[in-house]
C-alpha cells in the first residue's frame, strides 16, 4: 500500500465526521472546528500548522474538557469509539503486572487527589514502570506549572492522533 504526503482524507471527508474524529484528537471543539474550517489543505503540513495555530493556548476550562476524554493511566478505556480505540493503543505499553496496576492506581489516586484531574501523559512507547515514574516526579510541581504540562501533553497526544486521521 502506497502512502501520501496529501491530505486527501481529510479533505474528501463530510464536515461533521472530520470535527469527529477531530475531537477524538484534542476534545477542544474550538479547536476541531477551527481546522475543519480550513480545509482543504494542500499538504501534510499545512494540517499541522493549522492545528497547532488553533491551539496556541487552551483556556483551563478547555483543558479540562479535554482531560474527561482520557482514561486514567493504566485503566482501559471502555466503548468502541475513535478515542477508545487511540487510547487502548496509546497504552499498550502498560503490561498486565498486578503490582504495576496497583502502584498506577495509587499514583492515579495520590495525583488526582493533588490536582483535581486525571494524570496525563503521552503515553505511546513507553512502559508502564515509565509512565509510573513520571507521575511520580510530577507530583511535587505546583498546579499552574503541573497545568502547563497537562496542555503540552495533550498537544502531543493530538498531534500523534492526528496523524492516524490523516493516514486513515
Amino acid at each position: 500500500m502506497t502512502t501520501t504526503t496529501r491530505p486527501d482524507r481529510i479533505n474528501s471527508l463530510p464536515r461533521a465526521e472530520l470535527v469527529e474524529r477531530l475531537l477524538a484528537c484534542l476534545d477542544v471543539p474550538r479547536w476541531a472546528h477551527d481546522i475543519a474550517d480550513q480545509r482543504p489543505f494542500p499538504d501534510v503540513d499545512a494540517v499541522y500548522r493549522a492545528a497547532d495555530a488553533a491551539a496556541p493556548a487552551l483556556t483551563r476550562e478547555e483543558i479540562h474538557q479535554a482531560l474527561a476524554a482520557h482514561p486514567r493511566i493504566g485503566e482501559r478505556p471502555q466503548g468502541s469509539g475513535t478515542s477508545a480505540t487511540f487510547s487502548r493503543s496509546e497504552q499498550a505499553g502498560v503490561g498486565g503486572d498486578a503490582e504495576l496496576a496497583r502502584a498506577l492506581r495509587e499514583g492515579n489516586e495520590a495525583y488526582e487527589r493533588r490536582f483535581g484531574h486525571v494524570y496525563l501523559v503521552c503515553a505511546s512507547g513507553r512502559s508502564g514502570e515509565e509512565l509510573l515514574e513520571v507521575l511520580h516526579s510530577r507530583l511535587d510541581n505546583d498546579p499552574e506549572t503541573e497545568l502547563r504540562i497537562v496542555e503540552d501533553e495533550l498537544r502531543k497526544i493530538a498531534r500523534l492522533r492526528l496523524a492516524k486521521v490523516i493516514e486513515g
